[in-house]
């Protein structure tokens, strides 16, 4: 049963690639033909040393994080409407489950929505200083979607138990709708902040939806499993066209989706506490901006030269490329030191 998953993951994960890879150019040329490209390049007074890093990437193609979620949704939909066919073949490669998938999706089509509006807003010149949403509309959006969820988890399903590593299940009643909320809003958060290096979000979260297949795979969510897989396919044939220099960014579209939808995974295989591992660097990420704030507001200093931390080091004079080899190489050691954790905790 184990090895007719296995190969089941792995087929997924070779066909939402090549899909993936198949879908880029027809998604390029779209972007290309309506001017969907990186015009504001946030700057002046509030980012002076972001803009001077990358006043260069304007007119850089965005919004293309729909390769990823689109592909994954057509894979789903064309299966789950296939099924049956060819002797139930066709059954062998379906994903869609109530139990498993249904949520996720449903997360990740929605938040896709929010984000490619987001995005169209940049585009066109709407929204906060002509760029979009601000960071207090999309943290309200972000709220908004993972309170939906969370009633849902805590009143529809009657989830309120919490696993703590080598203790236990434990009932945390309504405690975890707010639980449930901050997860979904820091991935989401996170996520968001890491996309602004070419390939850096992408190649963080290829390594953080891989650990989340090998969780769900020994938990026995065998869908969930495959869906991971197929967003892992889709995740590598981005990053092949997205790695430095990159043709085109994922934009809101991709990077507020895929976050909101590793959170609702996470929730659902009850791993919260081996997020921060899974998705070390999107924690790095998001923490260097809450400890900027403070440290401005508080002290009236800055502790980085600009933040996301990514932009730090490119003020140091880090190369782009060197920076994001050296962020996965992190993201893939903290995962794996994750994935120990979750295995002990397993057979504790």
């Amino acid at each position: 049963m184990e090895i007719f998953e296995a190969v089941r993951i792995l087929i997924m994960f070779a066909l939402s690639f090549i899909v993936a890879l198949l879908f880029t150019p027809l998604v390029l040329h779209f972007l290309e033909k309506y001017d969907i490209r990186k015009k504001n390049i946030r700057g002046g007074d509030s980012a002076p040393v972001f803009h001077g890093l990358h006043r260069e990437k304007s007119g850089t193609v965005t919004m293309a994080g729909i390769i990823v979620w689109l592909t994954v949704l057509l894979l789903a939909l064309v299966f789950f409407l296939l099924q049956g066919f060819l002797n139930g073949f066709v059954n062998y490669f379906n994903f869609v489950d109530r139990a498993e998938t249904y949520l996720p999706l449903a997360a990740l089509f929605l938040s896709a929505v929010v984000g490619l509006i987001d995005d169209l807003f940049g585009v066109r010149g709407k929204g906060a200083k002509s760029g979009g949403l601000s960071v207090k509309q999309r943290l309200l959006i972000f709220t908004g979607v993972a309170i939906l969820g969370a009633l849902w988890f805590y009143f529809r399903l009657d989830w309120d138990v919490l696993y703590i590593p080598f203790v236990g299940t434990v009932s945390i009643g309504p405690w975890y709708i707010l639980l449930f909320v901050f997860v979904l809003v820091a991935t989401a958060f996170s996520t968001n902040e890491t996309d602004g290096l070419d390939g850096l979000a992408a190649g963080v979260l290829f390594f953080a939806f891989g650990a989340m297949i090998i969780v769900s795979f020994v938990l026995q969510r065998y869908d969930l499993a495959v869906m991971n897989a197929a967003i892992l396919g889709a995740l590598l044939a981005f990053i092949w066209f997205n790695i430095y220099p990159a043709r085109f960014f994922m934009g809101d579209t991709g990077s507020m989706s895929l976050g909101i939808t590793l959170g609702v995974m996470v929730m659902l295989t009850n791993t919260v506490f081996f997020l921060p591992f899974f998705a070390f660097v999107l924690v790095l990420e998001s923490g260097s901006v809450i400890l900027q704030v403070l440290s401005k507001k508080l002290k009236g200093r800055k502790i980085f030269h600009s933040t996301p931390i990514h932009h730090h080091f490119e003020a140091l004079g880090w190369p782009e490329s060197q920076i994001t080899m050296r962020f996965w190489i992190i993201a893939v050691v903290a995962s794996l030191f994750g994935l120990v954790l979750f295995f002990l905790s397993q057979f504790a």
